[in-house]
Order: C-alpha cells, then sequence, then structure tokens
C-alpha cells in the first residue's frame, strides 16, 4: 500500500509515478489526519510512505499517524521524502519507527523536489520548477524499481551536520516555526473556501466568508500556495514570493 501526505503537491507526485510503476493506486492520508482516524490498515504488499521532509525529518504529524496505527498484513516499509535538498539523518528515525512498530525497514529514497517553503525560502518559477520534477524522476523511477523487485533502498549519503540537522535543529524547528499564528487573509479573498477544504489536517475553517486558523498547522503550505487569489499571507516572509504547486500533479 502506497500512503502519501502531501501539501502542494510533490510527494503526491512522486507516490503516483511509484504507483504506475508497481502497479498500485496511492492513498492520501488526509482523511484519516483530518479526523484523527488510526483504526488498523492491512495490505498484502510492502508499506510506502511517501511525504516532504520537514527540517531533515519526516513530518511529525506523518511519524506519529504511523505510530499510532495497527499495520497488518506486510511487514517491509519503504520510506520516499521529497525534500529542497537532503533528508539529513531522516533514515535513522524511520528505522527507529519500524522498529518500534515490529516492521522491516527497507529503506529510504531522497528526492530533490522544487522548493515550496515560501514561509522561508522562494518557490521557483514554473518551467524551473519543471527542470527540477525531470530531473527527479530517475530518482523516483530507480526506488520504484527496487520497491517493485522487493530490494533494499540503497543506504542514505549524510552530510557530517545530518545528526545535528534532524536532532536539534529539527526540534528547534518545531519550536519556533510550526505555527499558524501568523497567517492571515488579505483583502483579496474571494471567500472561495479552497484553503479549507484543501487543508489535509482540517485546521481551516471559514467565518464570515475568511479563513480561520485552528492551532493544528504542520506548515504544509496547502493553504498558502493553493490560494487562487493569493490572498493568503505568512506575516511579512511571503509578501511578493511566488506560489508553488507542484505543475504535474
Amino acid at each position: 500500500m502506497i500512503l502519501f501526505f502531501t501539501g502542494t503537491g510533490n510527494s503526491e507526485y512522486a507516490a503516483r509515478r511509484i504507483g504506475r510503476a508497481v502497479g498500485e493506486t496511492p492513498v492520501s492520508l488526509a482523511p484519516r489526519l483530518r479526523t484523527g482516524d488510526v483504526s488498523p490498515l492491512e495490505s498484502g504488499t510492502p508499506w510506502v510512505f511517501c511525504a516532504p521532509t520537514y527540517a531533515w525529518r519526516m513530518p511529525r504529524v506523518v511519524s506519529e499517524h504511523i505510530a499510532a496505527t495497527e499495520l497488518r498484513g506486510n511487514k517491509d516499509v519503504y520510506f520516499v521524502l521529497t525534500c529542497g535538498g537532503d533528508t539529513g539523518n531522516a533514515e535513522k528515525y524511520c528505522r527507529r519507527l519500524c522498529e518500534e512498530k515490529g516492521m522491516r525497514f527497507r529503506g529510504l529514497a531522497p528526492i530533490v523536489m522544487p522548493e515550496n517553503y515560501i514561509a522561508m525560502f522562494s518557490a521557483p518559477a514554473e518551467d524551473e520548477a519543471r527542470r527540477v520534477i525531470a530531473a527527479a524522476d530517475p530518482k523516483i523511477d530507480a526506488a520504484a524499481e527496487l520497491i517493485r523487485s522487493g530490494a533494499d533502498l540503497p543506504p542514505v549519503k549524510k552530510s557530517p551536520l545530518a545528526g545535528l540537522l534532524s536532532a536539534a535543529v529539527n526540534k528547534g524547528f518545531y519550536a519556533s516555526a510550526i505555527k499558524d499564528s501568523k497567517y492571515y487573509s488579505t483583502d483579496a479573498c474571494v471567500s472561495c473556501g479552497l484553503c479549507a477544504e484543501s487543508c489535509p489536517l482540517g485546521n481551516i475553517t471559514m467565518k464570515d466568508g475568511r479563513p480561520v486558523w485552528g492551532g493544528k498547522c504542520t506548515q504544509c503550505m496547502s493553504c498558502i500556495c493553493r490560494c487562487p487569489a493569493e490572498a493568503i499571507e505568512f506575516g511579512t516572509k511571503s509578501a511578493g514570493k511566488r506560489r508553488y504547486v507542484c505543475p504535474e500533479v
């Protein structure tokens, strides 16, 4: 079973490409995350989790959901993490998660995709985004072939700072940046409700035609990047920045 979590489409793209290669239809984790559904899941094929990388680790909302969900059937687990540069020491934490659940860790594939975290960085123009995605395709396909054949993914090459990035820096990032208090809608808002509809955590409600954030944000950038009127801002960090949604999804 291929399960994915996405905000702006990068991880969904990877999941769907892998799905075509192995003959499976990927399933979004969003409906389960919105409702807190941790009922057991069952799969006769290996588990493949596709997700973005937040501060050099899999998003906590995803790892915590996996930890709380009984995974029945096949015991093999693969991870495919999209990232802007690298996944640090995320492999260590995914391996530990599998050990705690009595599952077999079969490896992690880092896939560099276009930047979407406009609360801190700048997103690429569409032509550049498509070039980055084209460069990622062979790596996704290579991971898909190993998954299809039942082989382990190769060990991830890590920088000397990988351990620090995925530990202390990750902890600091969650303490300081994973908040929704800086989001607001401008007068350009057309009250379409797409931000609330697309939030994978169900964290946004509409009040008097405007979005209201509920404090459960994971900074996936879905609301701010998918707004058709570009009417959502994150403090002063996003002003004037290009929005990004995967052009291939």
